[in-house]
């Protein structure tokens, strides 16, 4: 059988970054950016200092796919998708190079997300201008996670170490989505 690839079905990057005036007060816990052409990943300590000591800026990523396609693929005749347990599945992102300091020896947790969330139109990920659904705060624009920052299982985590932080990631992420397939947990994506 050929390898098949799926693309995300919606991404985002949500943050609880300092906006460029770096004011205690003025993060960016609203901010979305469902609709940038590319993800990020970040922590920031101590850019700020506050009253209870240094800050912590953090962002994270968002993806979630297209199971319902994959299902349709598993169920077709002839079968474009081989049954569980005869098929492996990688979650495979590629670095975005750029001017900025890249941090080394830092490792990347991998989990799925426990919270249906909508991917929402924002682009901007300079100015955090764009305030619209799942942020910070919310996964919808009825919806706040249960913690800041996203709802993500305990189990079935991945953590992926980068020695030099330019390194493409690769997980081998298929007891997650044969868990979606199977009915053992709803889709909602990957953090």
């Amino acid at each position: 059988m050929a390898i098949l690839r799926y693309s995300a079905s919606a991404d985002n990057t949500i943050t609880n970054a300092f906006r460029s005036n770096l004011e205690a007060s003025s993060r960016a816990t609203g901010s979305n950016m469902g609709y940038a052409d590319s993800v990020e990943v970040f922590s920031i300590y101590g850019q700020v200092s506050s009253s209870a000591g240094q800050t912590q800026e953090l962002a994270r990523t968002l993806i979630k796919f297209p199971t319902t396609a994959m299902t349709a693929d598993r169920a077709a005749s002839p079968q474009r998708l081989p049954d569980s347990g005869s098929v492996s599945w990688y979650l495979k992102m590629y670095n975005a190079e750029h001017p900025f300091t890249l941090p080394e020896n830092f490792t990347l947790r991998v989990a799925p997300i426990t919270t249906d969330w909508s991917e929402g139109t924002g682009l901007d990920m300079d100015e955090y201008k764009d305030r619209t659904v799942s942020n910070w705060m919310k996964a919808t624009s009825t919806k706040s996670w249960t913690a800041q920052g996203g709802d993500y299982s305990s189990t079935a985590n991945f953590d992926v170490t980068f020695p030099e932080g330019y390194e493409d990631l690769e997980v081998d992420i298929t007891n997650i989505v044969e868990w979606w397939l199977n009915g053992g947990q709803t889709n909602y994506g990957i953090g």
